[in-house]
């Protein structure tokens, strides 16, 4: 990949921590969900954060 600018930087920090703070809030959602369906689509959408969030890391 060629170099990266500045501006493309900080969007890549601002979408990593935003993924980063979603991964956060659902799994602290799955933990109190009490309906396993409901328990189920918070985990998925945590996995899916953090796999995001892995994704843009290795642009770094």
């Amino acid at each position: 990949m060629s170099e990266i600018s500045m501006l493309d930087l900080q969007n890549l920090r601002h979408l990593i921590g935003g993924y980063d703070t979603t991964h956060c809030k659902m799994t602290d959602y799955a933990s109190q969900a009490e309906d396993p369906e409901v328990k189920k689509l918070f985990q998925d959408a945590a996995d899916s954060a953090m796999k995001n969030k892995q994704d843009l890391m290795k642009f770094l």
